[in-house]
């Protein structure tokens, strides 16, 4: 088991726009088993509902901290993509323009 400390993306000063690629970029890079920690302003279920749809099956989500200002998701890479299939990649929300409709 690795000792390093498990990297934080701090998404709340970012665009919206930029948020969600960041995010799947980031996972999108982990290996099985190695995670990130997501600190938002806004409960990240939309974001949730794309990992299902997008990456269903190959990560895990565990909430750190619920609100009501500050919530922090730890996502980690539970199952490689499966073989043959590149990820595909995810545009940003854009504040809810985009279909998600989160705040970004």
């Amino acid at each position: 088991m690795s000792t390093l400390a498990t990297p934080t993306i701090d998404v709340r000063r970012l665009a919206p726009a930029q948020r969600h690629p960041l995010i799947f970029a980031a996972f999108d890079g982990l290996s099985v088993g190695e995670a990130f920690e997501l600190v938002n302003d806004h409960d990240p279920v939309p974001l949730f509902m794309q990992f299902a749809r997008l990456r269903g099956g190959q990560f895990d989500w565990s909430y750190l901290q619920s609100g009501p200002e500050l919530w922090q998701v730890r996502i980690a890479r539970s199952q490689p993509a499966p073989a043959g299939v590149a990820p595909r990649p995810e545009g940003g929300c854009g504040g809810g323009g985009g279909g998600c409709g989160c705040r970004g």
